[in-house]
C-alpha cells in the first residue's frame, strides 16, 4: 500500500503546483519556475514574457522583479550563484516576487523593451514593478553588494522593502 503511495506522490504535486485554482505555490531551488524566470534567452519575447508575468504576479498578489542581463554577464553569473548559494535568499525572493529575466546582448538588445525603461548603466539591473504594471523601482544591484560580494543582508532588506504590500499601487 505505501508503494502505491509514494507512486502518486509526483502526481499530487503536480497537481497541487498546477491544477488546483488559488493556491499559492512558493519556490524551493529546484522546483517549477516559469522559464522566464530562470534564464537569459536572446530568442524569447519581452512583452510576451512581461504579460505572463503581471497575470502570475496578479493571480499571487505579489511584484515583478525584472532583472536585466545576459549570459555573456559575469555579474549576472555571480549573482545566480549568489541566490542558489543562498536558499533563504532565494525563497524569500520567489516567493515575493514574479522573476523576469530579459536578455539583452550583441545578438538582441531587444531595444523595444528597453526603450520603455528608465536608463540601464550597468548589469546586471532590476526593476520593481507593481502587478497592475506599475514601475515603481530602478535599482543598480550594486548597492546589493558588501565587500565585493552578493549580501544576504542587503537582499533580505531590499526583498523586506519592496515586496507587494498594498500600499505601493
Amino acid at each position: 500500500m505505501q508503494k502505491f503511495f509514494s507512486r502518486l506522490a509526483p502526481v499530487f504535486f503536480f497537481l497541487s503546483v498546477f491544477l488546483l485554482p488559488g493556491q499559492q505555490v512558493y519556490a524551493e531551488p529546484g522546483l517549477y519556475l516559469p522559464v522566464y524566470s530562470t534564464t537569459y534567452d536572446e530568442q524569447r519575447d519581452p512583452f510576451a514574457d512581461a504579460k505572463a508575468a503581471i497575470k502570475l504576479a496578479q493571480s499571487t498578489e505579489r511584484n515583478v522583479l525584472i532583472e536585466i542581463g545576459g549570459n555573456w554577464c559575469s555579474w549576472c553569473k555571480k549573482m545566480d550563484a549568489f541566490l542558489e548559494d543562498n536558499p533563504e535568499v532565494y525563497r524569500e525572493l520567489h516567493s515575493k516576487f514574479v522573476l523576469l529575466k530579459i536578455n539583452v546582448s550583441d545578438s538582441n538588445e531587444n531595444e523595444a523593451f528597453m526603450s520603455a525603461l528608465p536608463p540601464v548603466l550597468g548589469y546586471p539591473h532590476m526593476y520593481v514593478s507593481t502587478a497592475s504594471g506599475k514601475m515603481i523601482l530602478s535599482k543598480d544591484t550594486a548597492e546589493l553588494l558588501q565587500d565585493g560580494q552578493y549580501s544576504v543582508k542587503h537582499w533580505l532588506e531590499f526583498i523586506d522593502t519592496w515586496q507587494a504590500n498594498g500600499n505601493q499601487e
